[in-house]
């Protein structure tokens, strides 16, 4: 007990310090770390760090970097939209959820700069207080299967929530992962953190992410770990018989199976969804990309529906005209619902219309961003991934590079920064990996 009292009482210390030395140590890490609780809780650490801004304002600490300049100027094409918007009610009000895109970087440029041993630091509690969720999580469960004795709650949206969204939850807890697996010196509660995060984003089932997450660990194995080329290769055969173990369990392979039958066949049964002779079909990329009209029983598996949802991108931008404007942040939905009538996809019913496909939106960020901020907010993105890959290439900061990885890849499937937690997630890595350093730190594996 006095052990866990000073370390506690080290790190409290250590917050003090680096807090005096740059005032917005605590407030960036208070935004990352209420990430995955309740909006409100995310939304008053990004009102802290505002204070911060106001109160710990010295221009000598201005600086202008390019690099961060980005977001801000996405930020006001999105506030723009609202002159040429098809829906002003619904672009206003997603202003406010994205404004983490204008007031995180505003604080990465007037507050002094990070240190680069600073910045590990911030990663460092991060990495640690994501284990502390996933040890949540885990109890969350454990508590709800013996109540209920549903092996689901183990699993996806159930393990986490729906709102929190295990596909956002497994890029969280894959950073953390990396930092605890580049981390030297690694004590007992280091690695009972790697397994204990390594399940859990198994458990989540994200097609994507694990996917990705398994090509990461075999460039870390090639790359990044300093071991004879015997030692790396076994290390890679443990790895890959593992992944195929965990990958064919339960919940997760029929996922994965889900989509390799719709994607090899036309309108093969869903049986996981199917009850009696009410058969579901799952659409195949075929047919998602070609088919004049869809049967209300027809399910779109994810690939699938994400090749019919850039279908209707591409026809309605053709369409409407709408190349160098978009139709106005968060105002593509009334579009999309016309496609859904037009080709007639499931679109719910009078106890459960959110389920319907008119209500999704383009599950791409690079569609999303071309769709309602035109080609400019496409290409605005396009070049904040290019920039945080190509700084992390130079950085060789492993961490960083699984984030701008896991980036690219997420944006292919996920409209990641139309959602709050998403936005301010993706903004504070980008500035803290990308901001400039005033001091290399001794060891960044810390």
């Amino acid at each position: 007990m006095a052990n866990i009292y000073d370390s506690l009482k080290n790190v409290f210390q250590d917050l003090k310090k680096e807090n005096s030395s740059n005032p917005a140590f605590v407030p960036i890490i208070l935004v990352l770390l209420t990430i995955p609780l309740a909006y409100i809780a995310n939304s008053i650490a990004i009102g802290v760090l505002f204070l911060s801004i106001i109160i710990s304002f010295n221009k000598e600490h201005f600086s202008i970097q390019k690099k961060l300049i980005y977001p801000i100027v996405l930020y006001i094409l999105m506030a723009l939209s609202l002159i040429w918007s098809i829906d002003k009610e619904s672009t206003l009000k997603a202003l406010s959820k994205e404004v983490s895109l204008f007031i995180i970087p505003l604080a990465f440029l007037l507050f002094k700069n990070f240190t680069e041993e600073q910045k590990q630091k911030i990663v460092k509690i991060y990495s640690y207080g994501i284990f502390a969720f996933v040890l949540f999580y885990y109890l969350k469960a454990i508590i709800r299967f013996a109540a209920s004795n549903n092996a689901d709650v183990f699993f996806y949206h159930e393990l986490v929530t729906k709102d929190v969204n295990a596909i956002h939850v497994s890029v969280y807890v894959s950073i953390a992962f990396f930092y605890f697996l580049r981390k030297a010196n690694k004590i007992w509660i280091d690695y009972v953190a790697l397994l204990a995060i390594l399940v859990i984003i198994f458990l989540l089932s994200s097609k994507n992410i694990i996917v990705v997450f398994a090509i990461l660990l075999v460039i870390y194995s090639i790359f990044y770990v300093k071991i004879s080329k015997r030692m790396r290769l076994r290390n890679l055969a443990v790895f890959i018989a593992l992944l195929f173990s965990v990958a064919f369990l339960g919940k997760i392979r029929e996922r994965f199976m889900i989509e390799y039958e719709s994607n090899m066949s036309d309108s093969t049964v869903n049986d996981v969804i199917s009850k009696g002779d009410a058969k579901v079909y799952n659409v195949s990329i075929k047919q998602a990309w070609k088919n004049e009209k869809f049967q209300k029983n027809d399910f779109f598996p994810g690939t699938a529906f994400r090749v019919y949802q850039f279908r209707i991108f591409k026809e309605l931008v053709t369409e409407e005209k709408v190349f160098f404007t978009g139709f106005g942040l968060n105002a593509s939905y009334p579009k999309i619902k016309e496609k859904a009538v037009h080709y007639n996809v499931y679109m719910g019913d009078e106890n459960n219309e959110f389920e319907g496909y008119q209500s999704k939106n383009f599950h791409n960020q690079y569609v999303q961003n071309f769709a309602e901020l035109g080609v400019f907010g496409f290409l605005i993105l396009v070049a904040m991934l290019l920039i945080n890959f190509r700084n992390a290439i130079k950085s060789k900061d492993f961490v960083h590079f699984a984030f701008a990885i896991l980036m690219i890849s997420l944006f292919l499937t996920e409209s990641f920064l139309w959602r709050q937690r998403g936005v301010v997630f993706f903004t504070v890595l980008y500035c803290l990996f990308n901001s400039k350093n005033l001091v290399k730190a001794h060891n960044t594996n810390t």
